[in-house]
């Protein structure tokens, strides 16, 4: 059985062109949006789903929980 996806996450994204940096930093949940060149990081809080929905239409390398620091 798989474990309960935590309330808070920090999660790191990989992306082949541009992240959509506005379209995350507008989903909510989603705070302290940074970006790397093609790779985001940010906060997600409770649900995933506005944050996947903001990630929609952009193809993504890889998709990771973080630890702070990281």
């Amino acid at each position: 059985m798989a474990a309960p996806i935590p309330a808070i996450q920090r999660v790191e994204v990989t992306f082949v062109g541009a992240p959509p940096a506005r379209q995350v930093e507008r989903a909510p949940g989603v705070s302290d949006v940074e970006v790397d060149g093609l790779v985001l990081r940010c906060t997600v809080c409770g649900s995933f789903q506005p944050f996947l929905e903001a990630l929609r239409g952009h193809e993504v390398l890889s998709l990771r929980s973080i630890h702070p620091g990281e």
